[in-house]
């Protein structure tokens, strides 16, 4: 069988560069112009590959940078699915230190590990089936990193490529199927469980998994750490640490870094509102944290004991937690947090819910908002009754 030719290759020319570094800001709405105008001096089928890169390095800004994205290529999938620059950067670093030196990535996609490994000083082996996205990865690590230690692309199958030697592993097994998202762990491509194996036999290593697995699956010999950006919970990762066990679980907020690990501490106590609300993270309430964000806020419990929203009575600065000031706690009832808004001249409100069905889009329509003023409505269970809250975000703390 003949080797089918890159179809990179037109766009790494110099005429491919220049219509790539001609692109770089166009306007998708004048695209068809745009198009026949540049067909006029170019091959109709390099313009097409170039408009699809220019768009998808657009859309990739949002997740690597403006400086970054367009200098790399992408696929669409690659563009969904691939590990944001934050992201990619922490794990790198982890890698970094806890001695790893040589990692093989394995179901490497387009590269963004890769590359964040290689900034790293890490010597890095991308592994993927696909050939154009090997091709792709490849291109973006010679892009991103041409100073790093070495790094190869294997367009190979990770589950018979050869793991004898390596150091160090990360597996991101593929979790989307053409009908959409695969929530069974042992559906993913490779299953979980070969995952586990390869990163045990291995010794140390990473493994990318939705957010979202229930806590029983995770191995006993792996701790998992949930990460957020922006208080958007991003990915979990379950790490492989012998030679330095990791909690059972974690939180890592970006881009602060901030990071909680379990303590194996007690539920927290449940109590009646207090002056300030405390909404937990993302990541630290699907890794199971909020005992460890209670602890260190004196006089600080729970408002119902199934429910993530902390309340205290004095105000102190964590960065696991955004820190409202309440003003009203109330049963549930629309007409009079309707007429109670209607009062306050409240134009604008964020309705934020855990624990009530609530449509937030459809409640917020029936209030018939008017005025200059905003707040916040927390509609959730106090003590297990429907309840609402009332408040808004909270200066930060004097130091």
């Amino acid at each position: 069988m003949t080797e089918e030719p890159p179809r990179l290759a037109p766009l790494l020319t110099p005429e491919g560069q220049a219509l790539l570094a001609e692109l770089r800001d166009h306007d998708p709405a004048r695209e068809l112009a745009l198009a026949t105008r540049l067909r006029r001096d170019h091959p109709a089928g390099l313009v097409s590959a170039a408009l699809g890169q220019a768009r998808l390095r657009q859309r990739a800004v949002a997740k690597f940078g403006a400086e970054d994205a367009h200098r790399m290529y992408f696929t669409p999938n690659g563009v969904e699915q691939a590990t944001r620059t934050d992201v990619a950067t922490h794990r790198a670093a982890r890698f970094r230190a806890l001695g790893a030196s040589r990692v093989t990535d394995l179901c490497c996609g387009i590269g963004g590990d890769a590359v964040a490994l290689a900034r790293a000083g890490i010597a890095v082996t991308g592994v993927d089936l696909d050939p154009m996205t090997c091709e792709i990865a490849a291109a973006n690590v010679a892009a991103l990193a041409p100073a790093g230690p070495p790094a190869t692309v294997v367009c190979a199958d990770v589950t018979t490529y050869d793991l004898t030697g390596a150091e160090a592993l990360f597996v991101d097994p593929a979790r989307r199927r053409g009908t959409g998202r695969v929530f069974d762990p042992e559906a993913y491509a490779p299953p979980l469980s070969w995952a586990v194996d390869a990163v045990r036999r291995t010794g140390l290593g990473a493994i990318k998994i939705a957010p979202g697995i229930p806590h029983e699956r995770v191995p006993a010999d792996f701790g998992a750490e949930w990460v957020s950006y922006g208080g958007d919970v991003k990915e979990a990762v379950l790490w492989h640490t012998p030679g330095a066990p990791d909690a059972p679980r974690r939180a890592t907020l970006l881009p602060t870094g901030a990071t909680v690990a379990s303590r194996g501490l007690a539920d927290p106590p449940v109590r009646t509102p207090g002056r300030y609300l405390y909404e937990p993270d993302g990541a630290v309430i699907r890794a199971h944290l909020i005992a460890e964000v209670v602890e260190d806020l004196p006089g600080a419990g729970l408002i119902d004991e199934t429910i993530a929203y902390v309340t205290a009575d004095s105000l102190r600065e964590t960065p696991f937690a955004t820190a409202y000031e309440v003003t009203d706690v109330l049963p549930f009832n629309l007409k009079r947090l309707k007429a109670l808004l209607r009062e306050r001249e409240v134009g604008i409100l964020t309705v934020k819910k855990r624990g009530s069905a609530v449509e937030p889009e459809e409640f917020r329509r029936k209030l018939k908002l008017k005025g200059r003023n905003e707040t916040t409505v927390f509609l959730t269970r106090v003590a297990g009754a429907p309840a609402m809250l009332l408040a808004h975000r909270a200066p930060r703390p004097a130091a």
